[in-house]
């Protein structure tokens, strides 16, 4: 059992460093339940993720106060609009499609959006 959940730790990591420049995979779920399972499985990478530079204080300070930076609010509402617009204009065909990816953009900026701004 402690493996399967480190091996599922390792993919929800990986997954979240792939939604910080992926928008429509959720990057802070996926790295909460990262240090979850590590921290079941394996308190080496537990400690390690909590300690990374760069992912170590985000996932901090959305544990302790349930915000997000503004500055990372910015780029992630950005990066959706220009990632899902893009698609909406020149990948979909369909107008349905279209549609899709614009409400899933204004979906996904509410969400981002509904979190405090940590100051």
């Amino acid at each position: 059992m402690r493996w399967l959940l480190i091996i599922l730790g390792v993919l929800s990591l990986g997954l979240g460093i792939l939604g910080i420049f992926l928008p429509v995979l959720p990057t802070t779920p996926l790295l909460l339940l990262a240090s979850a399972l590590f921290l079941r499985s394996h308190k080496g990478l537990y400690d390690w993720l909590m300690n990374h530079p760069r992912l170590g204080p985000y996932i901090r300070n959305f544990m302790i106060n349930k915000s997000i930076p503004l500055k990372i609010k910015v780029i992630s509402v950005t990066m959706v609009w220009l990632t899902l617009l893009n698609c909406a204009i020149f990948v979909a065909e369909h107008w349905a499609f279209r549609l899709f990816f614009i409400l899933l953009a204004a979906a996904i900026t509410a969400h981002i959006l509904s979190y405090k701004t940590l100051k």
